[in-house]
């Protein structure tokens, strides 16, 4: 394994009690009376959700800022820190899934800063502070919940970028399984898809040893898999919701990735794609990681015929080819039968749009970590996903 330092500070509050400790989990982190409320649509006000929290922030004063976007928007961003600076606020509270999350840790790092969010985006400005900040988990599917990664949209110039610092750990997440139970079921099929993907990535890894990571994140896909397709049936089975919410946050808070960084030349794919249409991340990763599969495979077989193994208990006589087909085969069917999309070409994403896309995959040249793609590669698995 490759050297590392794990360190995670956020506090994962699990349970149908949870969001009950507000009041007390944002005392911790702050003497101020001043917060600001970030959410997206607003399906938390039809829920419920909202009503609850306000009776649980009595004793603060609430500014709300909603609207944040799939795909979190930079000028959305930049509205909001415009409303923390002008209204002095000392915690934010992000009520939603990984998009709000997302937007929110950018929010949170921008607003004390005088530099513009996008230079934070692009690192040309390194955070040095930020406004602390907890969040309401309302969507299992990014892990955004207990990580320091974020992806930003600039709509202006097409671009949807990852970033990171230590500073945007959220400092608490609160998770009821029971917030799950009325989310759309698209919502459900792209937080499963989603977690899955984040799994594969770092599954998919540079280390010549990684078998506590293997096991770990083998055991998850399963557990994750059961429980969508129970979830999907029974959205107020509890036990689903359950294991859906922790598995997602698992997924990307680093517990499966010590030793290793993975991959992640999927998500640069698939990046390039929402940040010219705007679908659904989870959609977008269901119908580019099979095409990614199935063209690196060729040029690693030992590792997929591994992951047959281990994800999808591939019998031991089976020959290599065999193996390598049934994981990939795995995957797909599984996602199929979920209701996940599988071509480009349902979006009316058309071969045109290729060499765009390859542009924004390849500014900083080849990527992958398992797996280096240039430009050749990255339009051969685009049309492998059409």
């Amino acid at each position: 394994m490759n050297s590392f330092t794990f360190y995670n500070p956020t506090q994962l509050v699990f349970g149908k009690d949870s969001i009950e400790k507000l009041p007390q989990m944002i005392a911790q982190f702050t003497e101020g009376k001043k917060i600001l409320m970030t959410y997206g649509g607003g399906s938390m006000k039809k829920s419920g959700l909202h009503d609850r929290i306000m009776n649980l922030l009595t004793d603060f004063e609430v500014t709300e800022f909603g609207g944040i976007e799939p795909n979190p928007r930079l000028e959305t961003v930049k509205r909001a820190v415009q409303v923390v600076k002008e209204n002095d606020i000392d915690f934010i509270l992000a009520v939603g899934g990984g998009s709000v999350i997302d937007g929110t840790k950018l929010i949170s790092a921008a607003s004390t800063s005088d530099h513009d969010p996008w230079d934070i985006v692009t690192r040309k400005a390194i955070p040095e502070s930020a406004v602390p900040f907890g969040t309401i988990l309302t969507i299992s599917a990014t892990g955004s919940e207990m990580n320091a990664g974020s992806v930003i949209t600039n709509w202006e110039t097409n671009e949807k970028l990852g970033w990171g610092s230590p500073l945007v750990f959220p400092k608490f997440s609160l998770l009821n399984p029971e917030i799950l139970y009325t989310l759309p079921e698209n919502q459900t099929v792209n937080g499963i898809v989603d977690s899955m993907s984040h799994l594969l990535e770092q599954y998919f890894n540079e280390a010549e040893n990684s078998a506590i990571g293997d096991a770990m994140i083998a055991g998850v896909m399963k557990q994750i898999m059961a429980a969508g397709k129970v979830a999907l049936k029974e959205p107020q089975n509890y036990e689903a919701r359950e294991t859906l919410m922790l598995g997602a946050t698992v997924a990307l808070n680093g517990f499966m990735r010590m030793g290793y960084n993975g991959d992640w030349a999927t998500h640069n794919l698939e990046h390039a794609v929402s940040a010219v249409h705007d679908i659904a991340h989870g959609a977008g990763l269901a119908i580019l990681f099979p095409a990614w599969m199935k063209y690196v495979s060729e040029k690693q077989p030992a590792r997929f015929a591994q992951f047959a193994e281990d994800v999808f208990d591939a019998d031991s006589s089976l020959s290599e080819e065999e193996k390598i087909q049934t994981g990939i085969k795995g995957i797909e069917d599984y996602w199929t039968s979920i209701g996940a999309p599988s071509r480009l070409s349902d979006f009316n994403i058309s071969e045109e749009d290729f060499e765009t896309f390859a542009e924004k995959t390849l500014f900083n040249g080849p990527f992958g970590n398992f797996c280096k793609l240039d430009r050749e590669d990255v339009l051969a698995i685009y049309q492998l996903a059409q």
